[in-house]
């Protein structure tokens, strides 16, 4: 602990953001950096709290207490190296993540929680300054080669790993550049590309492979892939977005959440675009979907200078802080309101979607909705919604966007030629202990195995799947294991 009066002295203060008007006109990230002396005192807030929670709320296991002593007394060599040995890539955890490491912060109880999030990106970007992160190529290499399909953070980090342990690690993407959804579906506002490119070169000069327009099933045989490697990780990611069957679902006008995503990061990265264009310029826009993903499409919308953009959400409104439902340090289902949301949007909970209404060529006009209420019934034990009499009506919307989540990944192509098992969700069948498919030789990590979830679990994931092929392949490992059990959420 860096200061033992920190947390009684200072409060809870993150980094200034560029004007709502001046960043709705760009798309470059809008959070400035702190001060020397505000990361001093953010990082002296962290207490001497005996059992330190924030370890078990994040995914990783990050050594949160200790990094955060080495930043107050300014020792950055060391902090980037407490942080590094478990946390590949901190740049993308410090800005996207939703922190569950604070949720579990023991001064959180009582007061606003240290600012791990913001500690985190600060230790990685200073390190980058001061030429500390290198290239650390392994001594040793053992001859093995391994294939990893994906290259999202769970692909990243399953490479990363395995390439340290010193096997030859190739990583397949499908789409034109590696970084998976942290390239083409985050949007820069909160993740710039170039940080994306930094790690990408780091792990090239380090030895691993990148091959871009390259889809295994389609492009890269399967066989070739079992032929020549050792050992294959899937890390494709959950691909399949819930849809909305209802009536009007043909017009032109209703979109994926993730394909209008996608198309907006190609353009600001001078990327042809494929098919017809999705634009929300001058549109009533209706964002479907109260997640992360239905947060970027308004904040994005925004950008296009929409003429409106409305988000609604199937549930009820959430709390504006913990209930007895939620005790500490679990994570708690509360109100979030994202930097999207402060540049303008209206936000309705417990609404439902009944008709996408025409204009009679074909286009989207508007759409039907109605109000809900969610009720508790004690036979049950569940909750369910019933629809509200007389609270149907119609709302101009041209471009509907559906942000709805994922169900499992893509079936056809390559987990049907495999012969891949899949679980009762559609998704990869392994172990969260062995993280082995039905096949020896094939792992599986992230989102395609546990399904939709966050970018902290997709590293987790990938680093312990590393670890299950390193001992897989040559019998032991010395990766470092992150004990599951641990974690309360």
């Amino acid at each position: 602990m860096g200061k033992p009066t920190g947390f009684l002295e200072f409060t809870r203060e993150l980094p200034g953001k560029r004007p709502v008007q001046e960043r709705r006109n760009d798309y470059k990230e809008f959070v400035s950096r702190y001060s020397g002396q505000q990361l001093n005192h953010q990082a002296a807030r962290c207490m001497n709290c005996g059992i330190p929670f924030c370890h078990h709320g994040c995914p990783l296991g990050n050594v949160i207490p200790e990094f955060n002593d080495a930043v107050y007394r300014q020792r950055w060599e060391e902090a980037y190296e407490i942080l590094s040995s478990t946390n590949n890539f901190p740049e993308f955890t410090g800005r996207i993540c939703p922190a569950p490491c604070e949720s579990s912060c023991v001064l959180g109880i009582n007061q606003p929680a240290v600012a791990i999030e913001e500690i985190e990106k600060h230790i990685i970007e200073i390190a980058f300054d001061k030429g500390l992160v290198k290239a650390r190529k392994p001594s040793l290499r053992t001859g093995k080669k391994i294939a990893v399909v994906g290259s999202g953070p769970a692909g990243l980090a399953a490479a990363d790993q395995l390439n340290i342990a010193g096997h030859q690690v190739t990583v397949f993407e499908r789409d034109d550049r590696p970084g998976g959804l942290l390239r083409y579906g985050i949007p820069d506002f909160k993740l710039e590309k170039w940080v994306i490119d930094r790690r990408i070169s780091l792990m090239e000069e380090e030895g691993v492979v990148f091959r871009c327009n390259a889809e295994v099933g389609t492009t890269v045989s399967v066989n070739d892939l079992l032929r020549e490697f050792h050992a294959l990780v899937l890390a494709g990611g959950s691909t399949i977005p819930r849809d909305l069957p209802i009536p009007g679902r043909e017009l032109k006008g209703v979109h994926f959440a993730m394909d209008f995503l996608k198309q907006q990061n190609k353009r600001v990265s001078d990327t042809a675009v494929e098919g017809d264009e999705i634009w929300a310029t001058d549109k009533h826009v209706v964002v479907i979907g109260g997640g992360d993903t239905g947060s970027d499409c308004v904040g994005t919308s925004n950008r296009h200078k929409a003429r409106s953009v409305t988000q609604f959400e199937l549930l009820p409104k959430p709390p504006s802080s913990r209930t007895p439902f939620m005790p500490w340090p679990t994570y708690p289902m509360i109100l979030k309101t994202s930097s999207s949301h402060e540049e303008g949007a209206e936000r309705h909970w417990a609404i439902a979607t009944k008709e996408f209404v025409g204009d009679g060529k074909g286009n989207l006009r508007a759409l039907k909705i109605i109000d809900l209420e969610w009720k508790f019934t004690e036979e049950e034990r569940a909750a369910h919604f019933v629809e509200v009499p007389g609270s149907e009506r119609e709302i101009p919307c041209e471009l509907a966007l559906l942000a709805m989540g994922f169900v499992h990944p893509q079936h056809e192509g390559m987990l049907g030629e495999l012969g891949i098992e899949l679980d009762g969700r559609g998704n990869v069948a392994a172990t969260e202990k062995e993280y082995q498919t039905n096949i020896a030789k094939i792992f599986t990590a992230g989102d395609m195995r546990r399904g939709q979830s966050l970018v902290v679990w997709a590293i987790s994931e990938g680093r312990e799947c590393a670890r299950k092929v390193d001992e897989y392949l040559v019998g032991s490992s010395l990766l470092e294991r992150r004990d599951q059990s641990l974690i309360t959420i």
